[in-house]
């Protein structure tokens, strides 16, 4: 049995998806899977079960990257094919059953409308990949010792980036004598590129020297998988590295403002968002507004709601361990 699985091109989107694609290994467990994805996002799948290969669908001119990815799958009967991209493609593929996500259900979460196109209730939650090489290097990285807390000081549009200081200035808190995570140390993610790194290198720079862990821009996303399931905590701007500590498991808080967290809140028990006191119509809605240009729209976030948000996260859960 064969499986195409066609997922996002953006990092968060895909890391949504992978809830959805497990279901599917566990529901054929004799088929083998072909996955289509962004270039960025071709990490996840390194470590899948039963992964049969990764097409890279890199975006062209002229939509000219379906008839690439044509080239690649027309060819092939498969059993299953699933289209989280609304593509034209895959309604002409060989195909025995079809599943196209077409548009969005309201203001569902992105989760819920993947699992309405099994009719899954509730929907499946995201899951990672990872092998024993990835969680060796991982525990090379990130050493026994105090709990680790991730920093996600990157965003992929500037409007949702919380401000380097505040950053650093809620560790400080955290890891204080008389914080829930006294004497930790901080670990700083990033995805790959000079833009990332240029967002991170702000809080690298200030952190206590002898406590930061730099992991930004440095590993794959199985290896940052690896080692966000060793954080004690994960705070992060919305993001694909959030969505992905939530689903290594790591307690996951989220920082939102100009993106709606009732479509993209981290998902799971070890999970929460906190909010702008602004909504996102109001903080989306002002004169000039462009996602692309538009700088923070983070600066009404203070330190102390975020610190209670992570505080009260924490103390719903189990004590959290040093890194093992």
């Amino acid at each position: 049995m064969r499986i195409l699985f066609m997922t996002a091109t953006r990092i968060g989107d895909a890391v949504l998806s992978t809830g959805l694609l497990d279901h599917l290994l566990r529901r054929h467990p004799g088929a083998s899977v072909t996955v289509a994805c962004g270039p960025a996002a071709v990490g996840l799948f390194e470590a899948m079960p039963r992964l049969e290969r990764v097409i890279a669908v890199e975006k062209r001119r002229l939509r000219l990257h379906w008839l690439a990815l044509w080239r690649e799958v027309a060819a092939t009967r498969w059993d299953v094919v699933v289209d989280l991209r609304g593509s034209f493609l895959s309604a002409f593929l060989r195909a025995r059953t079809r599943h196209i996500l077409r548009g969005r259900r309201g203001g569902d979460h992105r989760v819920a409308a993947l699992g309405a196109l099994f009719g899954l209730d509730p929907p499946p939650l995201p899951v990672v990949w990872t092998s024993e090489a990835h969680r060796a290097k991982a525990a090379h990285l990130i050493p026994p010792g105090p709990p680790v807390i991730g920093l996600g000081p990157t965003a992929n549009w500037p409007g949702k980036v919380w401000e380097p200081r505040r950053f650093v200035a809620l560790f400080d808190r955290l890891a204080a004598a008389d914080g829930p995570l006294p004497g930790a140390r901080a670990a700083v993610f990033a995805g790959p590129g000079p833009a990332e790194r240029a967002m991170a290198e702000p809080v690298l720079a200030a952190l206590p020297r002898g406590r930061t862990i730099d992991l930004a821009g440095k590993l794959s996303l199985a290896e940052a998988a690896a080692a966000l399931s060793r954080c004690a905590l994960f705070v992060g701007n919305d993001s694909g590295l959030m969505h992905l500590a939530a689903a290594a498991g790591a307690p996951t808080l989220g920082l939102f403002g100009p993106s709606p967290p009732e479509q993209y809140a981290p998902l799971g028990p070890r999970s929460a968002f906190v909010c702008t006191p602004e909504t996102v119509e109001e903080l989306t809605g002002r004169p000039g507004y462009d996602h692309r240009t538009t700088g923070s729209l983070m600066g009404t976030l203070s330190v102390e709601s975020v610190y209670t948000a992570a505080s009260g996260l924490l103390a719903r859960l189990p004590a959290p361990l040093a890194a093992q």
